[in-house]
Order: C-alpha cells, then sequence, then structure tokens
C-alpha cells in the first residue's frame, strides 16, 4: 500500500497518476450511461458495439501501417466502428424490432472477425489482447486529454436530455402519448453507450466492457430505488473499483482489468446476497 502511495506521488512515473485519473473522471459517464443500460436491460448493446469496435481498431493499424496513413489512430478507427454499430442497431430497433437480437449478433461477431482479419494481414507483431483485455497503465497524457474530452460530451448530453431519456427509459408509451420523439431519444442513447464503451475499453478492455458498464448499477439498484441516487452510487462504486483494481494489480502484479472485474463481480455477488437481509 506505501509503494503504491510512493509511486502514485513520484512525479517521474506519470503512468500511474494517469490510470487513477482516467478511472475516477471516467467513473462519472459509466455511472450515468450504466444506470440507463441496466434499467433498459440493453447490455447486449453494449457488447455488440464494444466487439464491433475491434474492426476499427483493426482497419486503423492496417491503414496505418499499410498506406502510411498515420492520422488514423486506432482510437479514431473505434470511434467510427462505434458510431457505426450504435447507429445500425438504433434503426433496427425502429424499423425491424423483432429482428433487433439478430442484427445485433451479427454486428457483434462481424465486427471483431473484422478486426481480427485486418490485423492478421497487417506487417508486424499485433497482440490483439491489449485491446481484448485493455491495460489502463498504457495511457499517456494524449490518451487522457481524449478521455477527458469524451467524458464531458457524455455527460454534458446526459444532464441536458436527462429528463427526456429518463421517461423513454422508464415508460416509452408515455412518453410517446406526450409526444415525445422517443426514437430519438432511443438512438442518442444508444450512441451515448457507444462512446462510453469507448471510454472502457482502455479501462478494462473489450471483453469485460459489459462488466464494469453494469455491475456498478446493479449494485446499486439493489440499494436505493431513486434513478438520481442509483447513477450517484455508481458513479461512487465505479471509483471505488478501478482504484481497488489498480491498487490491487500493483501490489499482487496481477493484470489491472482482470483485478478490477473480479472485484467488481465479487462486491456484485455479495451485495446481493446482503440485499436479501436489508
Amino acid at each position: 500500500m506505501n509503494n503504491f502511495i510512493s509511486a502514485l506521488l513520484n512525479p517521474d512515473i506519470t503512468f500511474i497518476r494517469y490510470a487513477v485519473i482516467a478511472g475516477i473522471i471516467s467513473s462519472i459517464p459509466f455511472g450515468i450511461i450504466g444506470s440507463f443500460v441496466v434499467v433498459k436491460r440493453m447490455s447486449y448493446i453494449a457488447g455488440a458495439v464494444s466487439h464491433c469496435v475491434l474492426g476499427g481498431i483493426g482497419m486503423a493499424l492496417f491503414l496505418s501501417t499499410v498506406f502510411n496513413l498515420t492520422f488514423i489512430t486506432p482510437m479514431i478507427g473505434a470511434v467510427i466502428f462505434a458510431v457505426f454499430a450504435g447507429l445500425i442497431i438504433s434503426y433496427a430497433q425502429i424499423k425491424m424490432d423483432e429482428r433487433t437480437d439478430t442484427v445485433i449478433g451479427a454486428i457483434w461477431a462481424i465486427g471483431m472477425s473484422l478486426g481480427l482479419l485486418f490485423m492478421s494481414v497487417t506487417p508486424g507483431y499485433l497482440d490483439p489482447m491489449s485491446y481484448l483485455f485493455g491495460n489502463i497503465l498504457l495511457i499517456t497524457k494524449d490518451d487522457l486529454l481524449i478521455i477527458t474530452g469524451m467524458n464531458l460530451i457524455i455527460v454534458a448530453f446526459s444532464i441536458v436530455f436527462y429528463n427526456q431519456l429518463l421517461i423513454t427509459a422508464f415508460d416509452e408509451e408515455f412518453a410517446k402519448i406526450r409526444g415525445l420523439n422517443t426514437n430519438a431519444f432511443n438512438t442518442l442513447l444508444i450512441l451515448l453507450i457507444s462512446f462510453t464503451v469507448l471510454l472502457m475499453i482502455t479501462i478494462v478492455g473489450i471483453v469485460m466492457v459489459i462488466a464494469l458498464l453494469t455491475l456498478p448499477a446493479a449494485i446499486a439498484g439493489l440499494f436505493t430505488v431513486k434513478f438520481k441516487n442509483m447513477i450517484l452510487l455508481s458513479i461512487i462504486l465505479c471509483m471505488i473499483f478501478t482504484s481497488v483494481g489498480l491498487l490491487g494489480s500493483y501490489i499482487l502484479n496481477l493484470p489491472t482489468s482482470s483485478v478490477t472485474v473480479v472485484f467488481a463481480g465479487i462486491t456484485y455477488l455479495g451485495s446481493l446476497i446482503l440485499s436479501k437481509f436489508v
């Protein structure tokens, strides 16, 4: 513990501070959007977007290496595929509701397969494991600025359209009766989920995105009935999970993302049992 604090305060070891800051500030959109995901049971959409994003990462690595298009970074490729996947899923929900699950499954499989194909034909050795399971310790100052910017966008939209998103999430039929364009706000929510997934990939990787997006909100939902309290508690839990994950991985010399998700999972199971007696 003391060694971790010393490393955190050491001016020459910046990557640990960047990791802690990224985890804390990202917990805000994680808590907000995660609460909507749990309430609307949209975790499968987050999973599809996160796996589809690998296609954008692979494409960016291929174009930057083979065609020297260095301005197309993995993050840019991920953003393109995330937005594209979000829009397709939203269109499927509006126009072909009975086949949405099929579309989501197709996006999930095709996006991930494209990513692996692009990586396989890219010269040099590319290890997809860092993208699949993430490494928060690799965050740079530039990455932190990007994460902060994306955080501000997600939080701003969530605050401005909070009431509309809330009523759409809890009573979509009533929202339609009141003249609210529920299709537009469902699309907005899916796009916000897509951007939140992009942030999570940096923290825990593609495979573990669903866990960190849903577990804090699921735990919060066990102990509070007010949605705003659920969001606040989700944010606090996200901050705790990411911070403890970093601390645990530093002490035990284990992968940070795995420690984070395992700790969150154990906390959820414990909370589930505890909630039966509270």
